[in-house]
């Protein structure tokens, strides 16, 4: 919970549903230097939500091993807290915590979601995590492989990010169920509000990062690393400069920009055109604030067709037109149907060039923020996903 993941994609939910009556006792595992920065505000948040936060310590080493103790621990507590408050439903987001949940539903009946999050097993592999030319990592994928269908075949109900996913969910469990529900990555549209920043706080930002009035300012928001492709990224960026020659690009990114760099450095992209800046959450809204565009590109792969960016809420609830690349979840269908971005079907300077055109049209367009945002508060509004959420816990435990 103290990772920005957990306070986006998490907390609120929780909370919201709290609101609707519900009770929470969260087990999470936290890493101890984001649990000493940011434990006290979770705190506070469960408090007022009536939800109880069972915080462990994350174990990350050694590999595999310190996940089947982190899993050990999760199993004991969450049976030893079901043993002493009889809870009426177990909700497990993504694969360990459902090995923990689905133990709960053999031993005591209980009534067992699968928030599934993705293809976690083939992630490990496609992400490079696990390398199957290693005999140890091959058993392992097998493994899970398995335990992917019993996870699946075991839950009263899934919730999936995407539609995309759902015939290959479908085929894992052997049969067409009804007990499904799409919920993707929602945000909280509150939060993210170009109308609450003012003009002059945008132009101070601009003037303090080393912008000029007259830039064209295109930003990049989140990690660099495994599945994102800052190469392609930049390549786009210097065919854009090539057209703008007032481009900038801005780099929203607490990782080492060491990488961005020498990429740059490689494709002669002068490095006082890049402008990089870490950020917490509640900054994110006004430096978002500052850009004409975006792009992200997310390598394709199987396990991507059940992704769902956050980024791409945020950024549609900013209003912020959006350069991204087919092959990854229901992106692709959102952002045409709506005209909400351009997605990329190459990686080419043709391909590029369309895109651009795009964004000339769309920023030509004084209503296009507006539009922008209206889009992204249908799709992926905080409260639509509560919404969905309390509809699979009616569904599931058949209250009215």
């Amino acid at each position: 919970m103290t990772d920005p993941l957990g306070q986006s994609q998490v907390l609120p939910y929780l909370c919201g549903l709290s609101k609707k009556g519900f009770e929470f006792d969260l087990i999470s595992f936290e890493k101890p230097d984001k649990y000493s920065l940011h434990s006290a505000l979770i705190e506070s948040i469960c408090k007022e939500n009536n939800i109880t936060w069972h915080s462990q310590k994350y174990t990350k080493k050694p590999p595999v091993l310190s996940t089947i103790y982190d899993l050990l621990k999760m199993k004991r507590l969450a049976k030893e807290l079901h043993q002493q408050k009889k809870f009426d439903a177990v909700h497990c987001r993504s694969y360990i915590p459902a090995i923990a949940g689905r133990s709960l539903k053999l031993n005591y009946e209980l009534p067992f979601i699968f928030d599934m999050r993705g293809f976690w097993v083939d992630e490990r592999v496609e992400g490079k995590i696990w390398n199957l030319k290693n005999p140890a990592f091959n058993l392992i994928y097998k493994y899970f492989k398995k335990l992917e269908i019993k996870l699946f075949s075991s839950a009263d109900y899934v919730i999936s990010l995407t539609n995309a996913a759902i015939p290959e969910i479908n085929k894992i469990r052997g049969e067409s169920k009804n007990n499904i529900s799409v919920i993707p990555c929602c945000v909280d549209d509150n939060h993210f509000n170009y109308n609450s920043i003012s003009h002059n706080k945008t132009n101070e930002l601009k003037a303090a990062l080393g912008f000029t009035k007259d830039d064209f300012i295109l930003t990049y928001l989140g990690s660099i690393s495994t599945w994102y492709m800052p190469d392609k990224m930049l390549d786009f960026f210097k065919v854009l400069k090539s057209k703008k020659n007032n481009a900038k690009f801005l780099f929203i990114t607490q990782e080492n920009p060491q990488l961005i760099k020498d990429l740059a450095n490689s494709r002669n992209i002068e490095l006082s055109d890049l402008i990089f800046k870490p950020a917490n959450r509640n900054e994110l809204p006004s430096l978002l604030s500052v850009s004409d565009a975006t792009v992200y590109f997310i390598t394709p792969s199987f396990s991507k067709i059940a992704s769902s960016p956050t980024k791409k809420a945020e950024l549609l609830c900013m209003g912020i037109p959006t350069i991204c690349n087919d092959g990854v979840g229901d992106t692709s269908k959102i952002m045409e149907e709506n005209k909400s971005g351009f997605v990329c079907r190459n990686f080419d300077t043709a391909e590029y060039n369309n895109a651009i055109e795009f964004l000339i049209t769309s920023l030509n367009n004084v209503n296009e923020k507006s539009r922008l945002r209206s889009i992204g508060q249908k799709e992926f509004s905080l409260a639509s996903g509560i919404e969905k959420y309390y509809l699979a816990y009616q569904r599931l435990l058949k209250f009215e």
